[in-house]
């Protein structure tokens, strides 16, 4: 398994009352697999999903992230786990405006402290359809096609679990198939596990497993 939450709690208290937004959760995620987390606004989907990736903390439970307790480690050891080991795909891209495309794919890597491979940045690119748009900056790129880099990021940093959080909210209809084929490939043509949280229908329609929600609990796993 790629990750799992074992007996998932999360709590929050809002205007002296406890909201819960996961209620003992399970949940496996298996590896080289596209888990789909699919269920209405308000139902944990994101919340899970931040779980498993070790940016939010359970209540109570448990979290692994391959062999790792994620209890068990301090703040620096679970910031290095995820860098190496985790990237996200969010709603907003999240790519800085002032970078090329090429900057924005490679900045995980330097960050690292590692020297991009010019070859290695154009073959992800050229995989998800973005050779010629390696110079441009974001803000010239189509929402489709900046949700796109944002996925090559992931897979150009060598990362085996890539979280998308709603990676199509804010995309028309075709952009949003470009960006699940693009999800689909990482999985296909890369061996990547992929995890998607969504209430976009089609998207479960690419899974190879759905996980379904509903105010905080999982109502139905397909294929079980």
């Amino acid at each position: 398994m790629a990750a799992r939450v074992v007996a998932g709690v999360v709590e929050y208290v809002m205007g002296g009352e406890t909201v819960v937004a996961l209620a003992g959760v399970d949940v496996e995620i298996p590896t080289g697999c596209l888990t789909v987390i699919f269920g209405p606004s308000g139902s944990g989907k994101s919340t899970l999903l931040h779980c498993l990736g070790g940016l939010q903390q359970l209540t109570s439970g448990r979290v692994e992230l391959g062999d790792a307790d994620l209890a068990t480690l301090d703040r620096a050891e679970l910031v290095e786990l995820r860098r190496r080991h985790v990237a996200v795909v969010f709603q907003s891209f999240n790519l800085h405006p002032g970078l090329s495309i090429r900057a924005n794919l490679e900045l995980p890597l330097l960050i690292r402290g590692e020297r991009p491979d010019r070859g290695a940045t154009d073959a992800v690119a050229a995989s998800l359809g973005l050779t010629g748009l390696l110079g441009r900056f974001p803000a010239q790129l189509s929402g489709g096609q900046q949700q796109r880099v944002a996925v090559a990021r992931g897979l150009l940093a060598g990362v085996g679990l890539l979280l998308a959080d709603e990676p199509t909210g804010n995309l028309d209809r075709r952009s949003g198939d470009e960006v699940l084929g693009a999800l689909r490939r990482t999985v296909d043509d890369f061996g990547r596990t992929v995890v998607m949280a969504t209430h976009d229908q089609a998207a479960t329609a690419i899974a190879d497993r759905t996980v379904q929600l509903l105010d905080g609990r999982i109502v139905a796993i397909s294929p079980p």
